[in-house]
């Protein structure tokens, strides 16, 4: 079934002693885009987790955010960057000095400078730890999948309603296409009986000549190729595989189509339903930059 490019999925659990969250958002992309944020010293998730998304996803520019909160903290370590802090030290004394002011500042006050104090944690097991986000990485990607195909039933209504009146215009124009032809005879006959009066009339001309009309006019070629490049449509939105950029292309061919069909056409009738044509290809075109 079609998804959506568009979709939003989050999961948070406490593993092991570790709370960790996962969060992925999407919007439109041509191709698979991945972004992820996670904290420095699990730095060593970000290959994994994309290729754990990527196996799941296959268009679409993904946002993930990872967050793991170790509820064991004797493994933590605080310590001074004693080069930073003596900078500190030594510019607030400057500052002091030069503007006459009191040294009032303390431990406290240096400690809340950026850098001065650094946590140090022991280094996490790759091993132990990416389990345990994947776990979590799957709850949110199947929330994710969910909202995309919530989302996807919605563009599958549209473009599969958008293509049934194509077909229905296309049963009209081939209808209407051979009443064009003996309009043109009906015409033309009348035309030359209006200029010679009662002189015979060489019938086979007239034949002749409503037969090169006939065949600049005839039509049948491309409304069968749009019948088939809906078919085909239709199958690609039926089909669980990624399809928007199979489907744009086909749009193009529908589109091709339906031009051919317009520059043919010496009826007002079927111009009018060309450019209904259009219009609804147009809104399919858009809807399909959505879908995935």
């Amino acid at each position: 079934m079609v998804k959506s490019m568009t979709g939003y999925g989050r999961a948070v659990k406490e593993l092991d002693g570790y709370v960790i969250s996962v969060e992925l958002k999407s919007v439109n992309h041509r191709y698979f885009e991945f972004y992820s944020r996670c904290p420095r010293q699990y730095g060593f998730i970000d290959e994994k987790i994309k290729s754990f998304i990527n196996s799941h996803v296959a268009r679409g520019k993904i946002e993930c955010y990872i967050s793991i909160e170790a509820l064991n903290t004797d493994s933590a370590e605080v310590a001074v960057n004693n080069t930073l802090a003596s900078a500190y030290v030594k510019a607030l004394k400057e500052i002091a000095s030069t503007y006459n002011l009191k040294e009032d500042f303390g431990a406290s006050t240096l400690s809340r400078f950026q850098d001065v104090l650094i946590v140090k944690k022991a280094d996490e097991d790759e091993e132990k730890i990416w389990p345990l986000v994947k776990e979590v990485a799957t709850e949110a990607v199947e929330k994710f999948i969910e909202m995309r195909s919530v989302e996807g039933k919605k563009l599958y209504d549209d473009v599969y309603s958008r293509s049934t009146f194509i077909l229905d215009t296309v049963s009209f124009i081939e209808e209407r296409s051979p009443q064009t032809v003996r309009d043109y005879n009906d015409k033309l006959m009348a035309r030359v009986h209006e200029l010679i009066g009662d002189v015979s009339l060489d019938e086979n001309r007239i034949i002749q000549e409503v037969a090169i009309y006939a065949d600049k006019v005839a039509v049948a070629e491309e409304t069968v190729r749009l019948r088939s490049h809906i078919e085909q449509l239709r199958e690609f939105l039926a089909s669980d595989e990624a399809i928007g950029r199979k489907m744009d292309f086909l749009v193009q061919e529908i589109n091709r189509e339906t031009n051919t069909i317009g520059s043919k056409c010496n009826d007002v009738e079927i111009a009018r339903k060309v450019v209904d044509m259009k219009a609804e290809i147009e809104k399919i075109r858009e809807q399909i930059q959505n879908i995935e």
